[in-house]
């Protein structure tokens, strides 16, 4: 799966970009008008591909999730979407700015792309909810991990009954490990 590792440059390069947009409107020079829009255009391309590869992810992982995973994944996908064309679009006026050497059309690119810079950070928040409050991947691993570990403690026991204290002690474990995540992301606690 793509989409984790794109979507840090999905995030980063807007804001590089901003930056640069913001220095060209201190500056006013022409070398940095032309920096500033590749860098538009950079970011627009990593939107696009990002949304591309979560395209791809989400079906995935969609019969994964809780139902408000499922809800927060739907809402993340739109918002991917129109992020992709909105960066898109920008990166054109941005271009077009520089093109036409107008300081005007070029603010209004650096307004835009502030505004889809905020709404990629809530887009990344979004991602990290289905992540770590909704699929918990990471989780299931390390759940499989102590499983595993407990059966081979296990067949080194002897008797039963130790046996049993083994698998006893791993399915504690998991059960402290996933009260700690919950408490640390905020999901309800889960009642037995």
């Amino acid at each position: 799966m793509l989409h984790p590792a794109t979507a840090h440059f999905a995030i980063v390069l807007p804001i590089v970009a901003l930056v640069f947009g913001l220095i060209y409107l201190f500056t006013k020079s022409e070398g940095m008008s032309k920096i500033s829009s590749r860098l538009f255009l950079f970011a627009a391309l990593a939107m696009i591909g990002v949304w591309y590869t979560g395209s791809q992810a989400g079906p995935e992982i969609y019969d994964y999730l809780s139902k408000d995973g499922k809800t927060t994944l739907m809402d993340h996908k739109d918002l991917g979407e129109y992020l992709a064309i909105a960066m898109g679009i920008i990166a054109l006026i941005k271009i077009a700015g520089c093109k036409m050497k107008n300081f005007t059309i070029e603010v209004i690119a650096v307004i835009l792309l502030l505004a889809a810079t905020g709404a990629t950070l809530y887009q990344g928040k979004l991602g990290g909810e289905i992540t770590y409050n909704h699929g918990m991947p990471f989780k299931a691993y390390t759940m499989e991990e102590w499983l595993n570990d407990a059966v081979v403690a296990a067949e080194e026991e002897e008797s039963d009954e130790e046996k049993v204290t083994v698998y006893e002690d791993a399915v504690d474990d998991i059960k402290s490990f996933s009260e700690e995540q919950n408490a640390l992301y905020g999901n309800p606690l889960v009642k037995e």
